[in-house]
Protein backbone atom coordinates (compact mmCIF):
# COMPACT_ATOMS: atom_id res chain seq x y z
CA UNK A 1 0.00 0.00 0.00
CA UNK A 2 2.78 2.39 0.96
CA UNK A 3 4.66 1.64 -2.27
CA UNK A 4 1.55 2.44 -4.32
CA UNK A 5 1.28 5.90 -2.69
CA UNK A 6 4.95 6.61 -3.35
CA UNK A 7 4.57 5.56 -7.00
CA UNK A 8 1.48 7.76 -7.37
CA UNK A 9 3.37 10.76 -5.96
CA UNK A 10 6.24 10.09 -8.34
CA UNK A 11 3.83 10.09 -11.30
CA UNK A 12 2.36 13.43 -10.25
CA UNK A 13 5.81 14.93 -9.71
CA UNK A 14 6.76 14.48 -13.38
CA UNK A 15 7.02 17.97 -14.81
CA UNK A 16 7.17 19.29 -18.32
CA UNK A 17 10.73 19.72 -19.57
CA UNK A 18 12.23 23.09 -18.75
CA UNK A 19 12.72 25.44 -21.69
CA UNK A 20 16.16 25.61 -23.23
CA UNK A 21 17.32 28.38 -25.51
CA UNK A 22 20.12 27.96 -28.03
CA UNK A 23 22.05 30.87 -29.47
CA UNK A 24 21.65 29.94 -33.13
CA UNK A 25 23.28 33.12 -34.32
CA UNK A 26 26.45 32.30 -32.35
CA UNK A 27 26.47 28.77 -33.77
CA UNK A 28 26.45 30.25 -37.27
CA UNK A 29 28.97 33.07 -36.72
CA UNK A 30 31.46 31.46 -34.32
CA UNK A 31 33.50 28.31 -33.89
CA UNK A 32 33.31 26.96 -30.32
CA UNK A 33 36.72 26.20 -28.81
CA UNK A 34 35.62 25.30 -25.28
CA UNK A 35 32.62 25.78 -23.02
CA UNK A 36 31.73 25.94 -19.36
CA UNK A 37 28.47 25.75 -17.38
CA UNK A 38 27.98 28.87 -15.25
CA UNK A 39 25.20 30.22 -13.09
CA UNK A 40 23.54 33.61 -13.56
CA UNK A 41 22.61 35.95 -10.70
CA UNK A 42 18.97 36.87 -11.40
CA UNK A 43 16.01 38.48 -9.68
CA UNK A 44 12.73 36.60 -9.20
CA UNK A 45 10.84 38.42 -11.94
CA UNK A 46 13.67 37.63 -14.38
CA UNK A 47 13.41 33.91 -13.68
CA UNK A 48 9.65 33.98 -14.25
CA UNK A 49 10.14 35.82 -17.52
CA UNK A 50 12.75 33.25 -18.63
CA UNK A 51 10.37 30.39 -17.80
CA UNK A 52 7.85 32.01 -20.16
CA UNK A 53 10.52 32.00 -22.88
CA UNK A 54 10.94 35.77 -23.08
CA UNK A 55 14.70 35.97 -23.55
CA UNK A 56 17.13 37.22 -26.17
CA UNK A 57 20.75 36.06 -26.00
CA UNK A 58 21.68 36.77 -29.62
CA UNK A 59 23.69 39.94 -28.94
CA UNK A 60 24.92 38.91 -25.48
CA UNK A 61 28.59 38.57 -24.52
CA UNK A 62 30.67 38.28 -21.35
CA UNK A 63 33.32 40.72 -20.08
CA UNK A 64 35.57 40.89 -17.04
CA UNK A 65 34.91 43.90 -14.77
CA UNK A 66 36.49 44.48 -11.37
CA UNK A 67 37.56 40.85 -11.05
CA UNK A 68 34.07 39.51 -11.85
CA UNK A 69 32.58 38.14 -15.05
CA UNK A 70 29.46 40.01 -16.27
CA UNK A 71 26.97 39.17 -19.01
CA UNK A 72 26.12 42.21 -21.13
CA UNK A 73 23.36 42.81 -23.72
CA UNK A 74 21.35 39.90 -22.29
CA UNK A 75 17.73 40.99 -22.71
CA UNK A 76 15.00 39.69 -20.40
CA UNK A 77 11.75 41.63 -20.94
CA UNK A 78 9.78 42.81 -17.93
CA UNK A 79 7.42 40.33 -16.29
CA UNK A 80 4.03 42.08 -16.38
CA UNK A 81 2.62 40.43 -13.25
CA UNK A 82 5.57 41.64 -11.11
CA UNK A 83 4.13 45.21 -11.01
CA UNK A 84 6.52 47.68 -9.39
CA UNK A 85 8.96 44.94 -8.30
CA UNK A 86 10.03 44.47 -11.93
CA UNK A 87 13.59 44.39 -13.23
CA UNK A 88 15.47 46.44 -15.80
CA UNK A 89 15.46 44.45 -19.09
CA UNK A 90 19.06 45.10 -20.23
CA UNK A 91 20.97 45.36 -16.95
CA UNK A 92 24.37 43.63 -16.70
CA UNK A 93 24.09 40.28 -14.94
CA UNK A 94 26.79 38.66 -12.86
CA UNK A 95 27.99 35.20 -13.88
CA UNK A 96 28.67 32.70 -11.10
CA UNK A 97 31.74 30.49 -11.50
CA UNK A 98 34.89 29.54 -9.63
CA UNK A 99 37.79 32.00 -9.63
CA UNK A 100 40.16 29.50 -11.31
CA UNK A 101 37.65 28.88 -14.11
CA UNK A 102 37.17 32.62 -14.57
CA UNK A 103 40.90 33.31 -14.73
CA UNK A 104 41.46 30.53 -17.26
CA UNK A 105 38.58 31.64 -19.51
CA UNK A 106 39.34 35.35 -19.38
CA UNK A 107 43.05 34.68 -19.96
CA UNK A 108 42.21 32.76 -23.11
CA UNK A 109 39.58 35.33 -24.15
CA UNK A 110 42.26 38.05 -24.00
CA UNK A 111 43.94 36.42 -27.01
CA UNK A 112 43.30 38.15 -30.31
CA UNK A 113 40.09 37.10 -32.04
CA UNK A 114 38.57 35.19 -29.11
CA UNK A 115 35.51 36.17 -27.09
CA UNK A 116 33.04 34.75 -24.56
CA UNK A 117 29.43 34.32 -25.70
CA UNK A 118 26.42 32.52 -24.22
CA UNK A 119 25.92 29.33 -26.22
CA UNK A 120 22.87 27.90 -24.47
CA UNK A 121 20.48 28.88 -21.65
CA UNK A 122 18.63 26.19 -19.68
CA UNK A 123 17.30 25.17 -16.26
CA UNK A 124 19.08 22.60 -14.13
CA UNK A 125 17.51 21.55 -10.82
CA UNK A 126 15.35 24.68 -10.89
CA UNK A 127 18.28 27.06 -11.41
CA UNK A 128 19.11 29.04 -14.53
CA UNK A 129 22.35 27.84 -16.11
CA UNK A 130 24.25 29.23 -19.04
CA UNK A 131 26.70 27.42 -21.26
CA UNK A 132 29.39 30.04 -21.76
CA UNK A 133 31.60 29.35 -24.77
CA UNK A 134 35.02 30.62 -25.74
CA UNK A 135 34.65 31.26 -29.46
CA UNK A 136 36.54 32.38 -32.51
CA UNK A 137 34.80 34.16 -35.39
CA UNK A 138 34.25 32.16 -38.58
CA UNK A 139 35.32 33.48 -41.93
CA UNK A 140 32.92 33.56 -44.87
CA UNK A 141 34.37 30.41 -46.41
CA UNK A 142 34.04 28.55 -43.08
CA UNK A 143 30.33 29.37 -43.03
CA UNK A 144 29.88 28.23 -46.60
CA UNK A 145 31.68 24.97 -45.86
CA UNK A 146 29.43 24.36 -42.82
CA UNK A 147 26.29 25.01 -44.89
CA UNK A 148 27.54 22.65 -47.61
CA UNK A 149 28.33 19.90 -45.07
CA UNK A 150 24.90 20.31 -43.48
CA UNK A 151 23.22 20.01 -46.91
CA UNK A 152 25.20 16.84 -47.68
CA UNK A 153 24.17 15.29 -44.35
CA UNK A 154 20.54 16.18 -45.03
CA UNK A 155 20.69 14.51 -48.46
CA UNK A 156 22.28 11.38 -46.98
CA UNK A 157 19.55 11.21 -44.33
CA UNK A 158 16.86 11.56 -46.99
CA UNK A 159 18.34 8.82 -49.17
CA UNK A 160 18.64 6.46 -46.18
CA UNK A 161 15.03 7.14 -45.22
CA UNK A 162 13.86 6.11 -48.69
Amino acid sequence: MKQARVAAKADRAVKAPEPALDNRRARFEYEKLESLEVGVALQGSEVKSIRRGNVSINEAFARLRDGELWLLNFTIPAYKEASHFNHEPNRPRKLLLHREQMQRLTGRAAEKGLTLVPWRLYFKNGRVKLELALVKGKKLWDRRRDIQARDVQREIARSVAR
